[in-house]
């Protein structure tokens, strides 16, 4: 499950969205450079191969560490592209190439959202959709819709199998979720699979947003459905009423959110993007990074607890803050806010900022560690998160940062 939105404002676009999937399916930002490849070449995605192109752009993606695609990324054009799984009435191929292989396929190849769009819809067409999308569940499969922006506007990309349809956004807000909204195309949605998204719950939230900078978008992406810090747990769906998800706290709710990403894309201008790299918003900072300016990171995280990858540290504080999240949110926002108005107004290089958010949220664990809190979880959101800590092999169980 995820959120997209993108505000087309007078000389500038904004982009935000949350990439949800399951909790330890470690997200990785990954940058690649600009390449020539020999002809003829041939280019393997996530299940299938396709023809290479003669070049491809720089990009920096934020993608599930198992998947050739990505969830989220922006090229060196300032094209900025977001996926949604969606849930249509018709059959799924067994395999093909995955919204996120679409996603990643079109940052590579377009220098413009049209140009994006038409990657994906030629692509879409000549080869289907399809392939198991699921970190836990192989055999999870969904179609996809996009929204593709560049510093000129956007464009919402919908489809259903290998139809489609596209809707300009020329000025305002656009949001998507985990359901069909263009009109004419939108009955094509799984009445029963979209409710249990919460789609229109979420996209409501999102397309009521006031924002005009990017930390107002970021706060969105934080939003928890409600006007409180914490989240607000239902007994079937859990937190998936919210932008910002979390998981294990219903019976329906087994996906959160793992990573974000805010963009400024100004014509003739310096393009900005803010990233978390890691889960919870809530719990994290969005740091300043640019898609011509790798970093090392440390190793690529996997779905097994690794403290050398960036990912992975910060799990130990978002576990930790989710025994008592409103109580521990309380006690990290303060600092959260200014670090990130600071960066926003005056981005520092991206090397910089990822080294201090390091520090601070380390001292954020080790001063949650100190107050020996209780674990106010109900019994069967504990009882979901240990079995996620034993297979990612984290000490101590799902409760164990706070010790």
């Amino acid at each position: 499950m995820c959120d997209t939105l993108v505000v087309v404002a007078p000389g500038r676009v904004l982009f935000a969205k949350n990439s949800d999937r399951n909790p330890n399916e470690a997200q990785l930002l990954d940058w690649q450079p600009r390449r020539r490849h020999p002809t003829g070449g041939r280019l393997r995605c996530t299940w299938i191969e396709v023809d290479q192109v003669p070049e491809t752009h720089a990009v920096l993606l934020s993608r599930p560490f198992w998947m050739w695609g990505a969830e989220m990324g922006a090229n060196e054009h300032g094209v900025v592209i977001g996926n949604e799984a969606v849930f249509t009435d018709g059959p799924r191929a067994a395999t093909g190439l995955t919204g996120m292989d679409l996603l990643r396929l079109a940052l590579e190849r377009a220098a413009s959202a049209d140009e994006a769009v038409d990657v994906i819809t030629t692509m879409l067409e000549r080869h289907g959709q399809g392939g198991g999308c699921g970190h836990e569940d192989r055999s999870f499969t969904y179609d996809s819709s996009f929204l593709v922006a560049d510093p000129h506007g956007a464009v919402v990309l919908e489809t259903a199998g290998t139809r489609w349809a596209v809707e300009r956004v020329s000025s305002g807000v656009r949001s998507i979720s985990n359901g069909l909204t263009i009109d004419g195309f939108s009955h094509h949605n799984s009445p029963l699979s979209t409710y249990f998204a919460q789609a229109r719950t979420r996209r409501a939230i999102t397309a009521s947003c006031a924002a005009s900078s990017p930390g107002e978008l970021m706060a969105v992406l934080r939003h928890h459905g409600h006007k409180g810090p914490a989240p607000r747990w239902a007994p079937v769906m859990g937190a998936k009423a919210a932008p910002c998800m979390h998981a294990g706290g219903g019976w329906k709710a087994t996906s959160q959110t793992t990573a974000s990403w805010v963009a400024e894309l100004i014509p003739r201008g310096v393009h900005h993007h803010w990233v978390t790299g890691t889960a919870a918003p809530c719990t994290g900072l969005f740091k300043p990074v640019r898609v011509d300016g790798a970093l090392d990171l440390g190793p690529d995280p996997t779905d097994r607890f690794d403290p050398r990858t960036l990912w992975w540290r910060h799990e130990l504080l978002h576990r930790a803050v989710m025994t008592d999240p409103e109580r521990y949110l309380a006690l990290i926002a303060p600092e959260q806010a200014r670090l990130e108005s600071r960066w926003s107004e005056a981005p520092p290089e991206p090397a910089q900022a990822f080294a201090e958010a390091d520090s601070v949220e380390a001292r954020w664990l080790e001063a949650i560690r100190a107050t020996h809190g209780h674990d106010r979880r109900v019994r069967h959101a504990r009882r979901y998160w240990d079995v996620r800590a034993a297979r990612a092999g984290i000490p101590g169980g799902s409760a164990g940062a706070t010790r």
